[in-house]
């Protein structure tokens, strides 16, 4: 049977919003609640708990500390039958009261509204809130997951030029438990060439992050965030050596995911040495590694399509070939990333559809051997440069993206379009997207807008006609076209999978004009009239 809290604002406050909160959080804990309402005497108060056979007592009273004191006084008195019998007793109030409230030595824990709605959800599933070790936090990311609901995990891009100052911001980032995962951002040395000191070039040491290059470095980063809330730390599975990589990480980092992209991070991007077709037979690789030794896998690749200001309708596509390349290569937790705001223009509304139109497309890959995770973001270039419209920005996608109810939040910070995230910038940021996250658990619901739901519906029609083209371009004998490299590949360099930005690429064709209409990013011809995807793949014949 369920646990039964009781609450209500004692004796003449009326303030109840703080209770309201306090209960909603009680019963996504799994409690029981019954709420008694603003004004209540002490007497109405332990009525009710005898009635109700409560468990838990919360009461609350936010006027005068002197009022409140010999009030809360009088409670603790007629009350003693209850605590001694093994009621709980919790009180709510602001900062003087409490201060009043806790010398009484009665309430087993008090709330001066400073707490964050994670830390309230803790105490009421009795998770340890005192002092902590690694034990009280899991460390797997599917059980933290579990452990965290109704709130997403969060996770934040981390790394300065240099290791010291990068080891203490882990540890200043950690103590705040301002994150539930930080992803080590590494420099491009340490991704590409940390195996090969002959090529890495000291000049561009620390540039785009960390500058990781021994096991140890990385054993480091890991030490230092073991306090605080103990957040687990990823990294970007490396452009080259992708397996030696893959197991480093997984030694030293204990690497909570594999964040991979299907056809980026070789010579199409400038990223690694591979070229198209091999990294894609490589990144498969990666996933079967990992799947094997049942460490999730993120596919980072849609949103590097839309960040090239693809349309739509591709973006969708590599995200539905993400997920079957996954589940292909045996990834059994697959974790579907979402970047809204790519390209930055963007609508509301129409970033949704996309989204769901990922969701819906993905959904039926699932089984019992195949779990998909749910991971929003902010795009990466839609930051304003002014820092207060950024941190407007920061919150109003939060608020947005929760509509999706996703698993794992990756909170792209307000300061990205100005300079790399420092520690306090990553606190701040995660205190402006727990407020965000808070008030939207009680949003309604922004999915079933019509005209979200039409465009859904459009683009998932659309993309079946693109994935439709990738099969026809397997050679003779291919099996499966979507998880065949040379396919995979053939889809980029005949213009299949195309985006503006690829134009005068190595492999691939930036034949594709887009432009945001109406909201939404689609393919157009040279009028700038809407392109169907038939169409636009009929001319590519």
């Amino acid at each position: 049977m369920k646990k039964t809290v009781i609450a209500a604002a004692l004796g003449e406050c009326v303030h109840v919003a703080g209770i309201s909160n306090f209960l909603r959080l009680a019963e996504s804990a799994g409690w029981r609640t019954v709420f008694l309402g603003p004004a209540v005497s002490v007497e109405e108060v332990l009525q009710a708990a005898r009635r109700e056979k409560a468990d838990l007592i919360g009461i609350s009273y936010r006027l005068t500390p002197e009022t409140g004191e010999r009030l809360l006084g009088q409670f603790a008195e007629e009350a003693a039958d209850l605590h001694e019998a093994g009621v709980r007793f919790v009180f709510g109030g602001t900062p003087p009261v409490v201060e009043r409230a806790e010398k009484l030595s009665f309430f087993e824990k008090a709330f001066d509204g400073s707490e964050t709605p994670e830390q309230v959800l803790a105490y009421l599933k009795g998770q340890p809130t005192g002092n902590l070790t690694a034990s009280d936090f899991p460390q797997r990311v599917t059980e933290r997951i579990n452990w965290r609901k109704p709130y997403p995990i969060l996770r934040h891009h981390f790394g300065l030029p240099t290791m010291q100052d990068s080891i203490e911001g882990i540890q200043k980032i950690a103590e705040a438990q301002a994150l539930d995962l930080i992803s080590l951002g590494t420099d491009q040395d340490a991704q590409e060439n940390f195996f090969h000191p002959e090529r890495q070039d000291p000049r561009r040491k620390g540039a785009g992050g960390v500058p990781v290059r021994t096991p140890d470095d990385f054993r480091a980063l890991f030490e230092a965030s073991r306090r605080g809330n103990f957040p687990m730390l990823r990294a970007y599975s490396g452009t080259d050596d992708f397996i030696r990589y893959a197991e480093v990480l997984t030694e030293t980092i204990h690497n909570a995911w594999c964040a991979i992209p299907l056809y980026w991070f070789n010579q199409m991007d400038g990223r690694g040495p591979w070229d198209l077709e091999g990294s894609i037979l490589e990144h498969q690789k990666v996933m079967t590694w990992y799947g094997e030794r049942d460490i999730p896998v993120e596919l980072n690749e849609p949103h590097h399509w839309g960040m090239r200001d693809s349309s739509d309708v591709t973006f969708v596509a590599a995200a539905f070939l993400s997920a079957y390349n996954a589940k292909r290569y045996g990834v059994k937790d697959y974790i579907a990333q979402m970047m809204f705001n790519s390209p930055p223009g963007t609508s509301d509304a129409m970033d949704l559809a996309k989204m769901l139109a990922v969701i819906e497309m993905i959904s039926p890959l699932a089984d019992e051997n195949f779990r998909i995770w749910k991971q929003t973001r902010i795009g990466l270039l839609s930051h304003p440069l002014d820092s207060d419209a950024a941190r407007g920005h920061l919150a109003a996608s939060t608020y947005l993206q929760m509509a999706l109810k996703p698993d794992i939040y990756h909170i792209v910070g307000h300061t990205e379009a100005h300079h790399a995230a420092t520690a306090d910038d990553v606190i701040e940021a995660s205190r402006i997207v727990r407020r965000a996250i808070n008030n939207a658990l009680g949003a309604p619901d922004m999915t079933l807008a019509p005209e979200v739901q039409a465009r859904k519906e459009h683009l998932i029609s659309e993309v079946n006609v693109t994935l439709s083209g990738i099969q026809k371009l397997a050679a003779a004998g291919v099996q499966d076209p979507w998880g065949d490299p040379a396919t995979l590949a053939k889809a980029v360099t005949t213009g299949v999978m195309d985006a503006p930005q690829l134009l005068n690429n190595k492999f691939g064709r930036g034949m594709t004009r887009t432009r945001i209409v109406n909201g939404a990013c689609e393919a157009v011809d040279e009028a700038g009239r809407i392109l169907p995807e038939r169409e636009r793949l009929d001319q590519l014949v």
